[in-house]
């Protein structure tokens, strides 16, 4: 592949962060309502959650919820950790992490594989992955990806199951396209020319190239097939031994999460003290990030924050057993519950 210009690398990892996980298990809590003690510190029960492998602005609800004391009014004293999702949803399934940010395509993996994993509340409510293209490339319709050289980071994660999904949806496959797996250098390779597509969250390739006024077309795997994404990812274990520090944690996430859909500037700027890399002379780009990020977070029409749906987590089952990341179907119903949502 070409040399890619590094200032321009250098932005788009920065900005590509994808909501991975690390977590440490954390001790039985009792809620803030039943503890007089709760507003002092010694008296909260440390959570260690794992939000993904940078601090980013895409994380600002639970900046937010930290900084405005949610958690700590029903107990908590949250901390954020960084890592990687496909190596923590095994802690979380063995109980040595408690809770993580997982999307809902690791959630049925996890499964899958005999990991007692449960999605608790749904965060992002739309998948947030697109394969994308400059505007002038000539490529108007997925099936036009045919013979195309596509960009992505590697055959795992979030990015991979949108990249395959689709690419089911055009009627391709694999061996009808030119894969190359390019790290997070997404929007660098695209605006370089060393390939023709990437395949990048939509709040990450398409603001960055944006921004460097480069237009672009965009297939949202969203627009074909309809599947949970990142959400609060906890274990059968501490659902049936803890359930009141599972409804605490769903309960300041929720709040976290509506807090900033309502207060967006002021969120932004918790965000900023939290991520101080994306202020200065790249406050500009973090913002128009967090905006297109808000989209994603906001509840599906006629649907509770938090809600999942059976037909989705089937969907995704289906899916993920179609492009051969599971083996055999999982039942739907042990892969998420909504009865923690207040």
């Amino acid at each position: 592949m070409a040399r890619l210009d590094r200032h321009i690398i250098k932005v788009t990892l920065a900005l590509a962060a994808l909501l991975l996980i690390v977590g440490t298990a954390c001790a039985p809590v009792t809620p803030a309502a039943q503890s007089p003690d709760a507003a002092s510190p010694a008296a909260l029960t440390p959570v260690s959650l794992g939000v993904g492998y940078v601090p980013t602005v895409q994380f600002a609800p639970l900046y937010a919820g930290i900084d405005k004391g949610f958690y700590a009014e029903e107990g908590l004293d949250v901390s954020l950790a960084y890592g990687y999702e496909n190596d923590y949803i095994k802690l979380v399934g063995v109980n040595q992490s408690q809770f993580m940010i997982g999307s809902g395509d690791q959630v049925v993996i996890g499964r899958s594989q005999g990991l007692p994993v449960r999605s608790v509340l749904t965060w992002w409510t739309r998948y947030p992955v697109v394969a994308l293209a400059k505007a002038d490339a000539g490529i108007a319709t997925p099936q036009d990806l045919a013979g195309k050289t596509i960009g992505i980071p590697g055959p795992y994660g979030a990015n991979y199951v949108a990249y395959r999904g689709i690419l089911e949806a055009a009627g391709l496959t694999e061996r009808d396209v030119r894969t190359e797996s390019i790290g997070f250098a997404q929007a660098a390779a695209l605006m370089a020319g060393t390939i023709d597509v990437a395949v990048d969250y939509a709040v990450n390739g398409p603001v960055v190239l944006a921004a460097e006024g480069i237009d672009t077309v965009q297939f949202d795997l969203d627009d074909y097939l309809h599947i949970p994404s990142n959400g609060l990812v906890t274990n059968d274990r501490t659902i049936e031994q803890q359930p009141e520090l599972v409804r605490a944690m769903v309960r300041a996430t929720a709040r976290a999460i509506q807090y900033t859909l309502d207060h967006p500037d002021e969120v932004f700027e918790i965000a900023l003290a939290n991520v101080p890399e994306a202020s200065g002379e790249k406050r500009a780009i973090n913002r128009a990030v967090f905006d297109a990020a808000l989209a994603y977070w906001a509840p599906e029409a006629g649907y509770a924050l938090g809600e999942s749906k059976a037909e989705d987590w089937a969907a995704a089952v289906q899916l993920l057993q179609r492009i051969d990341l599971i083996e055999a179907p999982v039942e739907a119903d042990p892969l998420f519950t909504n009865e923690f949502l207040p």
